[in-house]
């Protein structure tokens, strides 16, 4: 797609002007040779984003060639930082979309607030660009569907970042349970129990001077600013985040929807990609702070030959399976216990018959990075693939929310996009709408 309809059809799925000056992107699918250096740019850098940025910059094949944030003061931090060891010198944005329309950049990468997850993958992708993205892949049901249609549709490499998928212990145990250990499985079940703290009451008050409040707010609603939104604790909030079972919960049901789909093959069955119906409980029953998600909540995943149950509760220390947060699968002849770097197998009756074979303090987000840069090379699918992992998992934790907003099952039609027999449910699929001047492109628009 050549540089000035690519910007044309970018520009009006977003409602923008068509500015003159940029230069043109790169083109779509380019396969990179084994030895070339991977030129990257990193939107979000506050954070897990900063985690981030210095895993992509330890890498000896990429260049570090934009950082992208809205609060300059981390900007200039971290382009300062990055410059450091004198391999990388990458130009400050404050504007994502001139990194997706630079023609030097091969990829993207997003350690942005769950809101700002979904637009620009969704225009990486049109761009030819790859994306690592950080979890969950999105704010909401719909914005999960548009973003695993774009990687398909244009063929990109969109590792999400769920880096146990890249975990040697993680691996392990599902060969373990796919030699038919377990037995007959049927269930599985994942968990959060770490104690959190309560967030307050703070005012709402000016912006920073230094932050673009109104490109962070982006697509959610004209708000007024206030620091308990921002930086680190927007996820506790609708217009922003997913809550505790987007932010920590997607990666054990992740551990526990794989070990599932494991088992079930194991024995010649399927796990369907989505559960037919969803139940979630809960509620703010512990805390009495601005936080609008739950801080407790019970979620069924019923797929009909199998059950997927989530539990979180952020005020409570007691762990399950000596585990704060993890998960289990179980079958009729033994269960495993998958957690943060290891992994346990017992027998029916109790006994321990297996256990992780490597240590537990691996960095796995380096491991899980090294792979979506050879996936770039390679054009193979990477560990947490968007469309065929990220996606899946996802779902459940914005299906989960849905349930608990409308206080009701829910059963989800992924070829309406809506849920069977319960219109007034469909507002929590998507935002009421998205703030001008973006816009989520529909499928057909891709």
């Amino acid at each position: 797609m050549k540089r000035r309809s690519f910007l044309k059809k970018s520009s009006g799925l977003l409602g923008l002007s068509l500015a003159d000056g940029f230069p043109s992107i790169s083109a779509a699918g380019r396969k990179l040779p084994a030895a070339e250096r991977i030129r990257i740019a990193v939107i979000g850098v506050n954070g897990r984003g900063n985690n981030l940025l210095r895993t992509f910059a330890s890498m000896k094949d990429v260049e570090i060639a934009g950082i992208c944030d809205v609060d300059s003061r981390v900007l200039n931090r971290r382009i300062s930082e990055t410059k450091k060891d004198g391999r990388h010198n990458p130009v400050g944005l404050g504007d994502f979309r001139k990194a997706i329309d630079d023609k030097n950049i091969d990829a993207i990468v997003l350690g942005t607030p769950d809101h700002w997850h979904a637009i620009p993958t969704i225009l990486a992708c049109m761009a030819g660009k790859d994306v690592y993205t950080e979890k969950p892949d999105s704010h909401n049901v719909i914005e999960s569907c548009t973003m695993a249609a774009a990687a398909t549709k244009h063929k990109r490499v969109v590792q999400m970042g769920t880096q146990a998928r890249s975990g040697p212990h993680m691996k392990e145990a599902n060969e373990y349970i796919a030699r038919g250990s377990l037995g007959k499985v049927r269930y599985a079940t994942a968990w959060e129990s770490m104690k959190q703290g309560s967030l307050g009451h703070p005012a709402d008050g000016p912006a920073p001077k230094e932050v673009d409040y109104d490109m962070w707010l982006g697509p959610a609603p004209k708000r007024r600013f206030n620091r308990l939104r921002f930086h680190g604790n927007w996820r506790w909030f609708f217009d922003y985040g997913t809550g505790d079972v987007g932010n920590d919960g997607v990666h054990r049901i992740d551990y526990a929807r794989w070990a599932l789909q494991t088992g079930l093959e194991a024995q010649g069955e399927k796990l369907p990609s989505l559960p037919r119906s969803v139940s979630a409980s809960g509620g703010k029953l512990y805390f009495d702070d601005a936080q609008e998600w739950p801080d407790t909540l019970m979620a069924n995943f019923d797929y009909g030959n199998c059950l997927l149950t989530y539990e979180m509760r952020i005020w409570s220390p007691y762990k399950l399976h000596d585990e704060a947060e993890g998960a289990a699968v179980y079958g009729d002849k033994g269960y495993v216990i998958l957690a943060n770097g290891r992994w346990r197998a017992y027998r029916h009756g109790g006994a321990l018959v297996k256990e992780s074979s490597g240590g537990s303090n691996l960095d796995q987000t380096s491991i899980h990075v090294r792979d979506f840069l050879d996936c770039m090379k390679t054009r193979k699918k990477p560990a947490a693939d968007l469309a065929t992992v990220g996606h899946p998992s996802s779902m459940l934790c914005h299906l989960a929310n849905a349930s608990w907003r409308s206080g009701r099952t829910l059963k989800f039609d992924p070829g309406t996009t809506s849920f069977k027999g319960d219109s007034k449910a469909d507002r929590y699929l998507t935002r009421a709408e998205y703030r001008a001047p973006w816009k989520l492109p529909k499928i057909s628009e891709l």
